[in-house]
């Protein structure tokens, strides 16, 4: 499993937009989102490509840091995330901590539950770290990507997810310029602009990265209990 901490930047000086996302993220995943405490939301997600769904969309907005924990969790079906525990949980809290010093970088972290220390971690779990390590690297670059994108490029790109899934393919930007009521030569420059079929050719990489490093964790911990 993994557990998503998404905290609010400056939200001492800005409204509350924990509901907004909590809202926005319904869209993108059964697991339900709920406020922890103050501006910060929490989830609990099952599979990798919704927590890159889910860490995308946060992105977008800049106004969010983002925390993915991989580990174990505690939690019963249908229970608030609030009263879940396991390494899942420490991992994302420790995952949002380090996402608000990334200074200058997309603030966004992967921190994978560990069992022992040092050479003390066993094989499987070191092979997890590194998976985790390579994911975050692949989803602040995919982030990026997805910050630095125009209003004008987002609308065009919204309603290529919504026609083709993501794919984007020439038929489905021909009824977006119609839509949009823009020319189609506009719609393909809007994709060339946003890196938008970069971005749908790398999140599978992220979410690989993401199932290597639960299953590899979860491996290490099967084997520690035995």
């Amino acid at each position: 499993m993994y557990v998503l901490t998404i905290d609010q930047q400056g939200s001492s000086s800005d409204v509350d937009r924990v509901p907004e996302l909590i809202s926005a993220l319904r869209d993108l995943t059964p697991a339900a989102f709920e406020r922890s405490v103050g501006d910060e939301l929490q989830g609990v997600v099952e599979h990798a490509a919704e927590v890159v769904d889910v860490a995308l969309r946060a992105l977008r907005t800049g106004h969010w840091y983002v925390g993915i924990g991989i580990g174990s969790v505690q939690l019963a079906p249908g229970d608030s995330p609030r009263e879940g525990s396991g390494s899942g949980f420490v991992a994302a809290r420790k995952a949002v901590e380090l996402a608000k010093t990334a200074a200058g970088q997309v603030p966004l972290s992967v921190v994978s539950g560990t069992m022992g220390r040092g050479r003390d971690i066993p094989p499987q779990a070191q092979d997890g770290a590194m998976a985790s390590a390579n994911a975050q690297a692949v989803l602040r670059l995919i982030g990026r990507v997805v910050q630095q994108r125009t209003e004008a490029q987002w609308r065009v790109v919204d309603r290529l997810r919504a026609f083709q899934g993501g794919e984007g393919r020439h038929g489905s930007q021909k009824h977006v310029a119609q839509e949009l009521g823009i020319t189609e030569q506009s719609v393909s420059r809007a994709v060339l602009r946003s890196g938008w079929q970069e971005e749908w050719a790398a999140r599978p990489a992220a979410a690989m990265l993401l199932d290597y490093a639960h299953s590899h964790l979860v491996r290490s911990q099967n084997e520690g209990a035995r």
